[in-house]
């Protein structure tokens, strides 16, 4: 493993001071025979619950406490996943980076459609909220990739605040219905669709000011690195062309010492 890249994991959340120690806590006492993969997969199955509970919703809005129970349990896995492989210093870098995040698009792809066929949130504007999440999904390995900075969050917004919206957003609605507003060029428009429609905006926001500012900053330290290397060549070039005159000079004065005028 020594060939991957090392790289800082960024994760200053604002619920960051209450998740990190109950994550530690609860990978010091995970029994041993529970792995990090089970957690990955207790992600991942919980995405599925979340779906078809949402999807149930069609036909009792108490499911609504289970697509909610489903973000617990995947907030569970998600976190704890790559937390408990830490904690037991078991880390496998390429494995554990990769089944991650794969697991994770399957996951946000199954929660953003089953909000969208439930009867609170519009499909479009569900898949909308859904494809801002996934570019700044993109976005966070991008920035591994060119920086070796595993960002997790912004803003102070993370993974775990978009539960808590989610669960809070289930609640309103359980208890208040989904009340409709009207807005000017777009019509009716309900409480959850307003939820899932700012998220979308925010991400798509935030996708772009980091794009922006990321490619701003990588054009200044390429083009500095590649000064540097600029002038390295031209050094370089000089030195041997000083190099390369001394010896045509010496090869000259050899040349005319080895000539001896012929003597009767």
């Amino acid at each position: 493993m020594s060939d991957v890249q090392p790289h800082k994991r960024v994760n200053d959340i604002l619920l960051g001071p209450l998740e990190r120690p109950a994550l530690l806590w609860l990978a010091a006492h995970t029994p041993r025979w529970i792995t990090s993969d089970m957690y990955t997969g207790l992600g991942l199955l919980a995405s599925v619950l979340i779906f078809v509970s949402y999807w149930l919703t069609n036909y009792d809005k108490n499911f609504l406490w289970l697509a909610s129970l489903g973000f617990v349990l995947n907030w569970f896995g998600d976190s704890l996943d790559g937390n408990l492989a830490r904690y037991r210093k078991e880390e496998r870098p390429r494995y554990g980076y990769f089944i991650d995040h794969a697991t994770d698009a399957v996951a946000e792809v199954l929660v953003f459609l089953g909000i969208g066929l439930s009867p609170y949130v519009r499909f479009d504007v569900a898949c909308l909220a859904l494809i801002s999440y996934l570019l700044m999904a993109i976005m966070v390995y991008l920035t591994t990739y060119v920086n070796s900075v595993f960002r997790v969050s912004y803003a102070k917004l993370g993974p775990t605040e978009m539960r808590v919206i989610a669960i809070l957003a289930n609640t309103v609605v359980f208890f208040l219905g989904n009340p409709s507003v009207n807005l000017p060029l777009i019509g009716e428009f309900s409480f959850y669709n307003i939820v899932a429609a700012v998220l979308a905006i925010v991400l798509l926001v935030a996708f772009s000011v980091t794009v922006v500012s990321q490619a701003l900053e990588l054009n200044r330290q390429d083009r500095a690195l590649w000064l540097v290397d600029r002038k390295k060549a031209r050094a370089n070039a000089r030195a041997n062309a000083r190099l390369s005159r001394r010896l045509r000079r010496q090869v000259r004065r050899g040349a005319a010492g080895a000539i001896q005028p012929v003597k009767d």
